[in-house]
């Protein structure tokens, strides 16, 4: 099995550096950039108002509106934020660090600010390609807006079909990487380190791997199958329940340690400005090259958490009962800013005021790691029992879980794109079991592949979304003059004439 591990790195290594070099890089900034500037930067001119339309209303009763065939908006975003909010906003961020220093959060919000609207723009052509499945069902993503509207433009019908089905296909092997692999595997590092069991680490079951991972990766493979194989209406449920509190309890948790160590977060905020033009390495190299790993680090790990550009939240914002496009996709632009701007930034000052990372020298503490530095920065101040070990742990568990489960949604709906609607159940039985195989797979490989399956979806994804940008465009024109101008014109919310104005108690 070693030589298997070692082959599948090596091969990897090179899908990776090819996806994730320059090309890819610009295809992911540009998109974000060009949805930006056709908006008229729609998330700062806009700000008030997709504001308000999203967490002002978060007690309205069409926040909360759902029926027997979709999931409400704020399940949708709840679902969505479970994908998201994973092991990118811990260990991600801390690898960043690790890797491009403190200027590689510099590069997460600038890759965050654009990718607001690419998130906004794909659920904006999710919402407006839907359509309903043989269950009654919403079915929506970039596979769908790949085939009918690319697919609809002059001579890209055979096109966009190709693209179609290369997107689903990559958000299968996605849903085994980011969904599944990776996130477990920082479980089992976390719960190893927080609460080590020297009997079961003592026994080993194959190659190195001793018993602790293996039944960890069985006992989360029994909690998942419960959710999962219950549909979105459960896995929605559950994230609306879970989702709110474990973002808020780790929120008040950071805050906790960065208001102890106030006197660093002046320094911590030179750093992220400083190193991002000027980085620090204890490793050197040239200064080209070293600013070249800050901004790939920063894009790479942005993306990795917010997934702006994926095209895999878009999945469950289709299934929403919102009627407008544009309402879905500014609950796009909260979920990117909720994920990056807030969690993440927290979690990098948290990393960079409790002194386990030297902003100086760029090394950090002694004996801690991308994967535990976080839960070192946490024990700095919640240090009795090591509670701020067991906190991420414990932490690291629910945010690794919920995207687990919302990332078997992105998977079944690639699935029932390629295969149908019936067979879905077998896409959830083999995402339940990579999670076994995220157990027992070394830290870096599992987060590489889950590097190289975010490049390989986004590909075809961003291509789609610049393909339709005018439509974009257009859409949210028409709910601006009619919303905010008040010009009294004809929506334009689906492709399907049947979905243009359909009646929710019909469903």
């Amino acid at each position: 099995m070693e030589s298997f591990f070692e082959g599948l790195t090596s091969a990897n290594n090179a899908v990776n550096s090819a996806i994730w070099g320059t090309v890819g890089l610009v295809l992911l900034i540009g998109t974000g950039i060009l949805m930006t500037v056709l908006t008229k930067f729609f998330q700062v001119s806009h700000l008030k108002l997709w504001w308000t339309s999203t967490i002002g209303k978060m007690f309205s009763k069409d926040t909360h509106l759902k029926n027997s065939k979709a999931i409400s908006p704020f399940q949708a975003l709840c679902t969505a934020l479970a994908a998201t909010v994973g092991t990118g906003n811990i260990a991600g961020v801390a690898s960043a660090i690790c890797i491009g220093g403190a200027g590689a959060v510099f590069w997460m919000w600038i890759a965050a600010f654009f990718g607001m609207m690419t998130n906004y723009s794909e659920n904006v052509l999710g919402i407006f390609f839907r359509r309903r499945n043989k269950n009654g069902e919403w079915s929506g993503g970039a596979m769908y807006y790949l085939a009918d509207g690319v697919g609809s433009k002059k001579g890209l019908k055979h096109l966009g079909k190709i693209l179609a089905v290369i997107f689903s296909v990559f958000t299968l092997l996605a849903s085994f990487g980011i969904g599944s692999m990776g996130q477990v595997n920082k479980i089992v590092l976390n719960v190893e380190s927080a609460f080590s069991i020297e009997e079961l680490e003592n026994i080993e079951v194959f190659d190195g791997v001793s018993l602790y991972p293996v039944i960890i990766g069985i006992v989360i493979m029994a909690l998942a199958s419960l959710i999962i194989l219950g549909g979105l209406k459960r896995i929605a449920a559950f994230a609306e329940k879970v989702v709110p509190f474990m973002v808020l309890t780790f929120i008040a948790a950071s805050l906790t340690i960065i208001v102890v160590n106030y006197a660093n977060i002046l320094p911590a905020f030179k750093a992220i400005f400083t190193n991002a033009f000027n980085p620090v390495s204890a490793a050197g190299g040239g200064i080209g090259y070293l600013i070249s790993v800050v901004i790939t680090q920063g894009f790479k790990r942005g993306v990795f958490s917010n997934e702006a550009g994926l095209g895999s939240s878009v999945m469950v914002h289709s299934n929403s009962s919102v009627k407008e496009p544009v309402i879905q996709g500014m609950w796009g632009i909260f979920e990117v800013f909720a994920d990056t701007i807030v969690v993440c930034t927290m979690t990098a000052l948290v990393i960079l005021t409790s002194g386990v990372y030297n902003l100086s020298t760029g090394e950090i503490a002694q004996g801690a790691s991308d994967a535990t530095l976080v839960a070192t920065a946490f024990n700095s101040v919640f240090s009795f029992g090591n509670i701020g070990e067991k906190f991420i742990a414990v932490a690291m568990f629910l945010f690794a879980f919920t995207t687990v489960l919302g990332w078997s949604h992105y998977g079944t709906k690639a699935w029932e794109y390629l295969f149908g609607t019936k067979s879905t159940v077998i896409f959830k039985v083999l995402h339940i079991i990579t999670i076994f195989f995220g157990a027992v797979l070394t830290s870096s490989l599992a987060w590489d592949i889950s590097d190289t399956f975010n490049g390989l979806m986004m590909i075809p994804n961003l291509i789609g979304v610049v393909i339709l940008c005018p439509l974009v465009v257009k859409v949210t024109r028409n709910y601006v003059d009619r919303k905010v101008k008040h010009k009294r014109l004809q929506p334009v919310q689906s492709f399907f004439p049947e979905y243009q104005s359909y009646d929710d108690d019909d469903e």
